[in-house]
């Protein structure tokens, strides 16, 4: 863990260092690094069998956590917005 906030540290000071510099060069870079790894994310999860076995399970899981959290942000955008409406109905 310490090796991974030393590199996020050094890539910050080299990127405030070069900045100028590294401009318009670095965006493409940072998006196929990005693809590569995706990809080798996901050729590690094909590799691997207990995921893949258990995949429906996984899937049930994401599913509900997704439902959970997206229900739990109407529910509270929704109190927050009664609220505004109550809050300018009594200052009027």
């Amino acid at each position: 863990m310490f090796t991974v906030i030393l590199l996020m540290l050094a890539g910050l000071a080299a990127g405030l260092l070069l900045r100028r510099r590294l401009k318009l060069r670095v965006q493409p870079v940072i998006t196929v690094l990005i693809w590569a790894l995706l990809f080798l994310l996901g050729v590690e999860v094909g590799s691997d069998e207990r995921i893949i076995s258990a995949l429906h399970t996984l899937g049930a899981e994401a599913l509900l956590l997704a439902a959970a959290g997206t229900l739990g942000s109407v529910l509270a955008a929704w109190g927050l917005w009664r609220r505004v409406q109550q809050q300018k109905g009594g200052r009027r």
